[in-house]
């Protein structure tokens, strides 16, 4: 089986060499668990490959973007000068013409820029855009039957609920998704911190390591200490 690496440091080998190529798999986790860092570092080490990627932002503009890129020491704009990564801001508070653009414009650009990573942030506003559950429903099965059809590799981020950190806000991706990353604070009082965990709920096609592990944000990205027992 072909597989494509994360490029977070300590990940692939919990995957069993890394995620399989074409999968859509979505990263869930509160608001600081690094969610949106982990997007990008997924897209720089395609990039770092010689492939290309799509960043679509519901939140964030391109300059933004680039600088959440910059303090990690990713450089993204030659990529986007050299048209190796297209960065695509849709706008939630027009979700009429966001829906429209995703439906009709997304497949073609995705084949016609030849991208093979995609990130989406956040499929939780995205799904916000949609009235009633069922169309939230119906517009996730069919975005990843989409990207599927379309044969990128692709990762989403998910808020999650207040009450239940491993389950998303809306409860919906993880069961269209070939694979869910948990992100997450453990509190540890007698230390009176808070440690960052990381678990692979299910990841299809592949072994993958169920251990809850530490990782931590650096000024390098994301590293992730397998082998390590959460203390």
């Amino acid at each position: 089986m072909e597989r494509v690496k994360t490029g977070v440091e300590g990940l692939d080998g919990m995957l069993d060499g890394g995620v399989p190529k074409g999968a859509t798999f979505v990263v869930m986790g509160s608001f600081g668990t690094g969610k949106t860092t982990f997007g990008l570092q997924f897209l720089n080490q395609g990039l770092a490959q010689g492939e290309k990627g799509i960043y679509i932002s519901l939140e964030e503009d391109q300059e933004s973007i680039l600088a959440d890129a910059a303090a990690h020491a990713w450089d993204l704009k030659p990529y986007i000068d050299g048209q190796k990564l297209a960065v695509i801001k849709l706008e939630p508070n027009d979700a009429k013409s966001t829906i429209v653009r995703i439906k009709s414009e997304l497949p073609d650009f995705i084949k016609g820029f030849g991208a093979s990573r995609i990130v989406i942030d956040s499929i939780s506003l995205l799904n916000m855009l949609f009235e009633t559950d069922h169309e939230r429903r119906t517009n996730m099965f069919n975005l990843s039957q989409m990207i599927k059809k379309v044969g990128v590799t692709c990762l989403m981020t998910a808020e999650v609920k207040d009450e239940n950190p491993l389950a998303s806000r809306d409860g919906l991706v993880e069961y269209v998704s070939d694979g869910v990353i948990s992100l997450r604070y453990e509190e540890k009082h007698e230390k009176n911190e808070l440690q960052l965990s990381l678990r692979i709920i299910k990841m299809r096609r592949t072994s993958h390591s169920r251990h809850i592990t530490p990782y931590q944000i650096t000024n390098k990205g994301i590293v992730v200490h397998e082998g390590v027992e959460m203390l």
